[in-house]
């Protein structure tokens, strides 16, 4: 199944861009790959759900350009099935390369990274692509990832305002730290990421630390409109700009939504998969389910377009990231990506 061209003069809103996961659902076949292009080299792709799932990223992206949607966001996880996609930048450069998109990373996890090796990295993308990359951080989770990649709790629990300031400070062309998680000498950053940092907030907490520093913020999936009012409003109050282009994320699906209950179940049952490294209560998934359902723009194409344009007129959010994959196999989430890019170009 290929994506067809929407018709001439028509594309989706600006700021109206897919959010890829890479997720490998319990209830969809292994073998369900689409070709995103001969590789570079000739030699055989590799197998197996993880570079499918990978595969079928680019896939999207190249739909989602034929259909007229603005760019693609990427998550970052690691060791779960909920997403495949541990290296977002090298996912995105990939993309960069296949298509005219912009990509941006939704978000790249700080509590397991060094800032200044992803301010080199994304600075990399931003100068080879003409500024088409945009970078997004979160703080993460407790997750084992902080056990694998050595970092700690106490990174993910107090190291996130320091991992961002010294991300943010390599903008200056060198960069030195004096603090508890980082300390090292000055040194050069030739060629840093200078585009806008997107932070990825749940919290009032988060919210003022980006709001601090003239951050944009990136909204969760699982967000209404009165929840992502209440956080644009926090931000404002703690001295945030009034023009900062937010983005927010949205579960958008132009079909029946008692035919993507079943699938969106199968696809979010896999975050079971994570390894908490503190004590803590799991949501209750089919609850979960019901809420994404009521909240997200699902059902008709019509309806789609019509509760985006209405929550982008409320938020004023300038980028709306739309997870697709929920549909569960990639000939269902090509068609999904189909009908939303053809539903937002008439409505916008």
């Amino acid at each position: 199944m290929t994506a067809e061209l929407p018709a001439p003069g028509l594309r989706p809103g600006p700021g109206t861009d897919l959010f890829l996961l890479g997720g490998q659902p319990r209830g969809c076949p292994p073998s369900h790959a689409l070709s995103s292009g001969a590789s570079a080299s000739g030699a055989p792709a590799s197998s197996g759900p993880v570079p499918q799932a990978l595969r079928n990223c680019v896939a999207y992206a190249r739909a989602a350009e034929a259909c007229g949607f603005s760019g693609v966001w990427l998550a970052e996880h690691h060791f779960i099935r909920y997403g495949s996609i541990a290296a977002p930048l090298v996912l995105a450069a990939e993309i960069l390369r296949a298509t005219s998109l912009h990509v941006g990373t939704a978000a790249c996890v700080l509590s397991t990274r060094h800032p200044v090796a992803l301010a080199e990295e994304a600075g990399l993308l931003e100068a080879l692509h003409d500024g088409r990359f945009r970078l997004g951080v979160a703080r993460g989770g407790p997750w084992v990832d902080l056990e694998v990649f050595g970092t700690g709790l106490a990174r993910y629990a107090r190291g996130f305002a320091e991992a961002l300031d010294l991300l943010l400070a390599t903008r200056a062309g060198t960069v030195a730290a004096a603090g508890e998680f980082f300390s090292f000498r000055e040194v050069p950053v030739p060629a840093p990421y200078t585009g806008p940092v997107w932070v990825a907030a749940t919290s009032p907490g988060t919210v003022a630390l980006a709001a601090a520093r003239g951050l944009p913020l990136l909204l969760g999936v699982h967000e209404d409109d009165k929840s992502r009012l209440a956080l644009l409003d926090h931000y404002r109050d703690c001295g945030g700009p009034g023009d900062a282009p937010h983005a927010a994320a949205y579960l958008a699906h132009a079909g029946d939504p008692g035919a993507l209950r079943g699938p969106l179940r199968e696809w979010l049952a896999t975050t079971e998969d994570y390894v908490r490294l503190v004590p803590g209560s799991g949501r209750d998934l089919d609850s979960y389910v019901e809420r994404l359902l009521a909240v997200s723009p699902v059902g008709t194409p019509t309806e789609c377009a019509e509760k985006l344009r209405v929550s982008a007129a409320v938020t004023r959010v300038t980028h709306q990231l739309l997870m697709v994959e929920g549909a569960g196999s990639p000939e269902a989430v090509l068609a999904n990506i189909e009908k939303l890019g053809h539903a937002l170009a008439r409505d916008f």
